[in-house]
């Protein structure tokens, strides 16, 4: 056993067996809404918070997963995050009515977000620097596996098993990777530091009232009562949380970390990019419904893109061991900007090849982005902030997602009424309006590609000085 737990590779593949679930989970869960919506007789708006919910949830405690990490141990709060997800799934399975799916649905959040935050300090801590590059491309292409999958296995699923059957396959994932966690990671001890429950609560007060803003803002009014008091809940408790870290010895985010100008340019260009992917990955299913495909077609053309990236993470991780991330990222930034462009030309006679070959585009370029940022980041912190880090990282990338859906469906709404106010028929309307969306997204590409450009160059002597050698 003490064999199998120095053997690095074997501990990446315990780690992926939780790296997966999410985004399996995820996939089927959305594919499976509109049926969820008839079997519980509501409307979408009530079902898509089955979704927003976990969202929110996952999203707002994902520093404080970090924190916990740090301290007790990447390994104990990995495999709490495997039995919580399995035991919610179990529950999931059995609800006679959509509430108590909204409901279960944060508790398996939490499960989630231990997952999420702590997989990528697990891999840091295990691999050396040159090759964590490699490993955390492994981790992203785990990631493109499971949002390849979960559309085909969602449909099947929910064809011939029934929608219970969606939750089930969460079980027997989480036991087989507990146990396998449990035999092949090694324990560590964590940090002797007292946790700040003010500082945590702060955080995930601030992060729900953002996130909620920019989620439903555009549903409620971007002035109305409750919009305002999402936005007010995010000033005042921003505040309150930076005049709490700031005053205490053992912070629940080390906010030193963002002198580190690869910490914070990784971080902001992981924000943005998920910005630009997420206006992209939401619009594009109107375009290829509204030129008549139908929805298995549809999903098997907007599988292009994670199927692209399940090869080119990898390969871009080991090209960011011999040559950093800086011009990779940069790289990998400009071809996605290049892709979103070019959507920017589709139109209601495009072929299925040219949309595939745009999206294979998008997919080569945030492959080539994405590993080497995040080797970055993650590389850029002492070993005993490795969780914090990780799940700054997380929490970017959700909210980038949050961000990329409320923008991308804000500007195609408003520019496509614009574009009819001018007497423009609706099918051209609709398409300028999609096409000033994915510019919208490819200006931030660009942005992007210079936030990645700015940052230092890790090198050898700072790798050693971080890790206290």
């Amino acid at each position: 056993m003490e064999k199998l737990r120095t053997n690095k590779w074997i501990i990446l593949s315990a780690v992926l067996i939780g790296t997966v679930m999410g985004p399996i989970d995820g996939s089927v869960t959305n594919i499976a809404m509109p049926q969820l919506a008839k079997i519980f007789h509501t409307d979408i708006t009530t079902t898509s918070w089955i979704s927003m919910t976990y969202l929110l949830m996952l999203s707002s405690l994902m520093l404080t997963f970090g924190r916990l990490g740090d301290m007790v141990g990447y390994k104990k709060l990995y495999q709490y995050g495997l039995i919580t997800f399995s035991v919610t799934s179990a529950i999931l399975s059995m609800s006679n009515n959509i509430y108590m799916l909204i409901v279960v649905r944060a508790f398996q959040a939490v499960g989630a977000g231990m997952l999420m935050s702590m997989a990528p300090a697990i891999i840091t801590a295990t691999f050396p620097p040159n090759e964590r590059g490699k490993a955390l491309g492994f981790n992203a292409m785990a990631v493109s596996i499971g949002l390849s999958i979960g559309p085909t296995l969602g449909g099947f699923l929910l064809t011939y098993l029934g929608w219970r059957s969606i939750f089930y396959i969460n079980i027997p994932i989480g036991i087989i990777g507990f146990i396998w966690a449990q035999i092949v990671v090694p324990d560590n001890k964590g940090v002797p530091e007292k946790f700040d429950p003010l500082g945590a609560m702060s955080a995930f007060i601030f992060l729900t009232g953002l996130l909620l803003f920019i989620s439903e803002g555009g549903t409620w009014g971007w002035t109305s009562i409750p919009s305002m008091i999402s936005l007010a809940t995010f000033i005042v408790f921003f505040i309150i949380f930076i005049i709490i870290e700031n005053k205490l010895q053992f912070p629940m985010l080390d906010l030193s970390l963002f002198k580190i100008r690869l910490f914070t340019f990784g971080n902001l260009s992981t924000l943005i990019n998920f910005m630009a992917q997420n206006t992209m990955t939401f619009l594009t299913p109107f375009l290829l419904q509204k030129i008549g495909y139908s929805t298995d077609v549809s999903g098997i053309i907007m599988t292009s893109f994670p199927l692209i990236m399940l090869v080119v993470a990898p390969l871009s991780g080991v090209l960011s061991d011999r040559y950093g991330a800086q011009i990779l990222s940069t790289i990998g930034a400009l071809i996605t900007a290049t892709a979103l462009f070019s959507m920017s030309t589709l139109n209601l006679h495009s072929s299925m090849t040219s949309i595939m070959l745009r999206l294979g585009l998008f997919g080569i370029g945030n492959g080539i982005f994405q590993t080497p940022n995040n080797s970055s980041v993650m590389g850029s912190v002492s070993k005993n902030r490795l969780g914090i880090a990780s799940a700054f990282l997380a929490t970017m990338r959700n909210a980038g997602m949050v961000l990329g859906i409320a923008m991308g469906s804000a500007i195609f709404t408003n520019r496509q009424m614009f574009y009819e106010s001018l007497k423009i028929n609706s099918n051209s309307a609709f398409l300028f309006g999609l096409r000033d969306a994915y510019i919208v997204a490819g200006v931030l590409s660009i942005i992007c590609a210079l936030t990645s450009l700015v940052r230092d160059k890790i090198n050898k002597k700072n790798n050693l000085e971080k890790d206290g050698v």
